[in-house]
């Protein structure tokens, strides 16, 4: 297969070890005696049944299938899927993940970090990396990155802080960038990955949202190419798999151990896993490397493209784009109205046209035109944007009285792991204010911290929390 990167071949595997065991089963049929206990869907709620089919159900099985092997220690067709995916990738070593990329993040955190150590980390941070540091024991220095306060969004990670930041600080563990962010804004892993190098601490990238850049040079360069010592990827975000099925990288490079991760892999994932999920990562990492899978994503990006020229004539909507300074992931297109909180815009889209968008804050809404997108569903979109203005549904919908993307700089009272295990109270929301947190307030999407234990409670924060009545503070 050709490349279609600067720095790296993408290496077309047909290969489907796991589904191929799948397939050999369900030709074979065998009387079932073990776990699970509906047996091939016949122990379950007829309603659940006619829903999601038989044939899924027949599928739900752990590690029964003869050759199918096991998720920790990888071995058998499990471990064969592995091995694709890092060949096709490029990696040291890739580990199949369930439970999204949450378990990943924790994983790394357990496995290279330790308590006491500082992680050089953006607070726009999904809430699964502080899990890690609070189990690990590890301690976070905030890197706040440009902010876009007419988006209301976190924007890059200035590569300067960092290095600031590694000059001044002692026993740094990692340094933890989220790239893209939620909103598919790109920051520069190349400048930063260098910088890590010259002080010789690992860099791990969470790059969830970026799990299709592997597989075009229409999407920015994955980190995996770009220097990083470990990257996180949610294939079930972008990729094609199943939600919960994500991808660990361990690079070719790393100065990371590869066996204490999988150690803390083995500590964390469940000794039953789901077949369906496993195959259903097995089955995207073939079709992305696929020459289909590439028309696929060429098409997703005509797609993409496509709007974001029908966007840039609206009068009333308007979209982040690359012409304001910085790079972006051109599939995740953020968007605000003119008199419309992003709230009331998706609750427009939804009721009145059938659109459902990935999220939507006070400001504005993200749009994710996915590799299952046609055109003529893009061009419907289009048309029902085009509809929308100030005068027309400025007060048919309820105001947000929520803030929902938190930009808050946070007053650090306690060690994150001290305060989250010290004594603590249930407060009113009203009467929180300059009582110190016991508790992470982090809402997804997108999973950003409003509150970590050991800060300080402001008034600042009220407009994030008015769907908590009560919160966890610590005990005075």
């Amino acid at each position: 297969m050709k490349k279609t990167r600067n720095k790296s071949q993408i290496v077309e595997q047909i290969k489907t070890p796991i589904l191929d065991v799948i397939e050999t089963s369900v030709k074979n049929p065998a009387y079932q005696f073990h776990i699970p206990g509906h047996t091939h869907g016949k122990g379950t709620h007829k309603k659940f049944k006619n829903l999601i089919g038989g044939k899924a159900l027949n599928l739900d099985m752990t590690d029964e299938f003869e050759n199918i092997g096991t998720l920790n220690p990888p071995s058998g067709a499990i471990k064969e899927a592995e091995e694709l995916a890092a060949e096709t990738y490029g990696t040291k070593k890739t580990f199949f993940l369930l439970n999204g990329s949450t378990i990943g993040n924790i994983a790394l955190a357990m496995g290279i970090t330790k308590k006491g150590q500082k992680i050089i980390v953006n607070r726009n941070c999904h809430r699964s990396i502080l899990t890690g540091m609070i189990i690990s024991g590890a301690e976070p220095v905030w890197i706040l990155p440009d902010k876009m306060q007419e988006w209301g969004l976190w924007g890059c990670v200035n590569p300067q802080i960092i290095e600031k930041l590694l000059k001044d600080t002692k026993n740094v563990g990692a340094v933890w960038i989220t790239n893209p962010t939620y909103e598919g804004v790109v920051s520069d892993i190349k400048t930063i990955s260098e910088i890590c190098k010259k002080y010789n601490v690992p860099l791990i990238v969470d790059e969830a949202h970026g799990s299709l850049w592997n597989f075009s040079d229409k999407l920015p360069l994955s980190s995996i190419e770009l220097g990083a010592d470990a990257v996180v990827q949610s294939l079930h975000k972008t990729g094609g798999s199943m939600s919960q099925s994500s991808l660990l990288h361990i690079t070719k490079n790393s100065s990371i151990d590869v066996n204490m991760v999988e150690k803390s892999l083995r500590l964390l994932h469940t000794t039953s896993p789901s077949i369906m999920l496993l195959a259903s990562l097995d089955a995207a990492r073939a079709s992305l490397s696929s020459s289909n899978g590439q028309k696929q994503i060429e098409t997703a990006v005509k797609n993409a493209k496509y709007l974001r020229k029908r966007i840039d004539k609206m009068k009333h909507i308007h979209q982040l784009k690359p012409d304001f300074g910085f790079k972006t992931d051109v599939m995740k297109i953020f968007i605000k109205a003119d008199g419309l909180s992003g709230k009331r815009l998706e609750h427009i889209l939804k009721i009145d046209f059938n659109i459902e968008i990935e999220s939507a804050s006070d400001i504005g809404g993200l749009i994710l035109v996915n590799i299952g997108n046609t055109r003529r569903e893009i061009k419907y979109l289009a048309d029902c944007l085009e509809k929308i203005t100030p005068d027309s549904y400025s007060d048919i919908y309820p105001l947000e009285n929520k803030k929902h993307m938190p930009m808050i700089t946070p007053q650090i009272k306690y060690n994150l792991r001290k305060a989250f295990y010290m004594e603590k109270e249930t407060v009113p929301t009203e009467k929180s204010i300059g009582r110190i947190s016991g508790e992470v307030i982090a809402e997804c999407p997108p999973g950003i911290s409003v509150l970590l234990p050991g800060e300080v409670i402001t008034q600042e924060h009220l407009p994030y929390l008015t769907d908590y009545s009560e919160i966890e503070v610590l005990k005075k």
